[in-house]
């Protein structure tokens, strides 16, 4: 007769992808909106417009932001964490709430260089 000894779980599996504070910087700074003219024509025109493509670039309901209390600051989190991009949840807020229109600007950019 064998007798097996279990020392790991089977099944067990790791949850965490990458690292909780990021690999890299953004793609292009905060205040870069002139270097892609696109998405700042698109968000001072129609804002409504650029956030909802954000949206569902980022694979979120179109509406999310809309509908969701601090929805923007949410998925510029999001788009952070998909890219590994460096930061915190205080800076997003920062960012969303001083500098909003140059953030959204940002994250189009971002999700452009990330092929989404």
């Amino acid at each position: 007769m064998t007798t097996v000894v279990v020392t790991e779980q089977p099944g067990a599996r790791q949850m965490l992808i990458g690292s909780v504070q990021g690999h890299r910087d953004w793609d292009s700074g905060l205040f870069s909106c002139f270097s892609d003219c696109k998405s700042l024509l698109m968000t001072y025109f129609c804002l409504p417009c650029a956030i909802c493509n954000i949206s569902t670039r980022a694979g979120e309901c179109m509406c999310m932001a809309w509908c969701v209390t601090g929805g923007l600051i949410a998925l510029r989190a999001r788009i952070r964490t998909l890219g590994g991009i460096q930061g915190s949840i205080c800076n997003d807020c920062m960012a969303m709430s001083f500098c909003g229109m140059c953030g959204i600007c940002q994250m189009q950019r971002e999700l452009e260089a990330m092929g989404l």
